[in-house]
């Protein structure tokens, strides 16, 4: 049996925004406060699950179990170019079988994005860290989830039945924070 639990991770501008309009994170959206609390819970997940385009870039990376999704494999495979990666097309296989082939069947798996991995599992997470940079504004960006735009990403996340919890203060001087949100 079983037993992941599932944790979203993204940080966006007061704009609800993950990229800019060239689809790359800007250093105005990296802050160290930030940094830390993501890096630390990547650390602690037993997998990290992302598109191909998303990506943590950090020194423990290689080392982590992840799951990339594609539809450019027929099933389940290892990513040739990425240490202890498996490649995955969910059209064609259940993620089941994919954290299963990573030998992953407890633990915390940790959403990293892009915006249709994380709409791919917004009726699943148990909790969805919300990081907020709200002085930070990516006009023609990349939105976190499908709707962002005519919804906020609080809107989003109630709409599948998350509810918010207490914000953490993760920089003071940009005013930035992490939300967790929760299934109730």
């Amino acid at each position: 049996m079983s037993t992941l639990r599932f944790e979203g991770y993204v940080i966006v501008s007061g704009d609800g925004m993950l990229a800019n309009a060239q689809n790359v994170m800007p250093d105005e959206l990296k802050f160290e406060g930030d940094k830390r609390f993501f890096t630390a819970a990547l650390d602690r997940a037993a997998l990290i699950v992302h598109g191909r385009h998303s990506h943590e870039d950090q020194p423990n990376s290689p080392r982590r179990k992840r799951i990339i999704l594609t539809r450019k494999v027929a099933s389940v495979e290892p990513d040739p170019s990425t240490p202890n990666a498996l490649l995955w097309n969910p059209a064609r296989t259940p993620f089941e079988e994919a954290s299963q082939r990573a030998g992953v069947s407890a633990g915390t798996v940790a959403i990293i994005g892009g915006p249709s991995v994380f709409e791919m599992f917004m009726d699943r997470y148990d909790t969805f860290w919300l990081s907020e940079a709200p002085k930070v504004k990516l006009p023609g960006g990349e939105p976190c989830f499908p709707g962002v735009g005519p919804r906020t990403p609080q809107q989003i996340l109630a709409a599948h039945g998350l509810k918010a919890g207490e914000a953490e203060m993760l920089d003071p001087a940009d005013g930035v924070t992490v939300t967790p949100w929760r299934r109730s």
